[in-house]
């Protein structure tokens, strides 16, 4: 394991756009792209409890592959599941500290067997971006 890697945070993006029926359905793949974008100031900022810088790994699958990385934010399509996918990262990770961001409960269970820490997607998409107020 590389000491100097940064947290891994890895984002369930099916799983946090669907949790709000935003329409998202008609454009699963432009649901996916919002995200990502909304996503990049996590990799610098962090989230509560996990400072920044984190690698930022958001995982896509069905329709919504063929979305880009940008920087900040890799993008990874799940060939299958997502939800296998990810169990994957977090394996990959070893002993490198790792976050899943997602609500399924399944696989909440098997990434924290792994050893990940689990939050849910209101910690990515209720947060308000910082102001600057003098």
């Amino acid at each position: 394991m590389d000491d100097n890697a940064p947290p891994l945070l890895i984002v369930d993006a099916a799983n946090v756009v669907g949790s709000v029926p935003d329409g998202w359905w008609r454009d699963r793949r432009g649901a996916a792209e919002r995200l990502r974008d909304r996503l990049v100031r996590y990799a610098e900022e962090g989230l509560p409890g996990h400072p920044g810088p984190l690698e930022l790994v958001l995982v896509v699958e069905g329709a919504a592959r063929g979305v880009d990385s940008v920087p900040g934010v890799r993008v990874d399509a799940a060939p299958g599941s997502g939800d296998d996918r990810i169990v994957e990262l977090v394996a990959q990770a070893g002993e490198r500290p790792a976050l899943v961001v997602t609500a399924d409960r399944e696989l909440r269970r098997r990434v924290t067997e792994l050893g990940a820490e689990v939050t849910g997607p209101r910690t990515v998409r209720d947060r308000e971006p910082p102001t600057d107020r003098a």
